[in-house]
C-alpha cells in the first residue's frame, strides 16, 4: 500500500508542474491540490492510519 501511495504522489509531484504548453494558465490550482493530498496523506501516516 505505502509503494502505491509513493508513486501516486511522484505521479502528481510531476504533473503539478506547469511546463507543458496546455498546463501554464491552470495557475495554482494543481499544486494546491497537491499540497492538501500531502498534509491530509501526512495527518493519516501520523495518526497510524496508512
Amino acid at each position: 500500500m505505502g509503494l502505491i501511495v509513493l508513486v501516486l504522489i511522484i505521479i502528481l509531484l510531476v504533473g503539478a508542474f506547469p511546463r507543458w504548453p496546455h498546463s501554464q494558465n491552470w495557475g495554482y490550482g494543481p499544486s494546491g491540490i497537491l499540497g492538501t493530498v500531502l498534509i491530509v496523506l501526512l495527518i493519516l501516516f501520523l495518526l497510524g492510519r496508512l
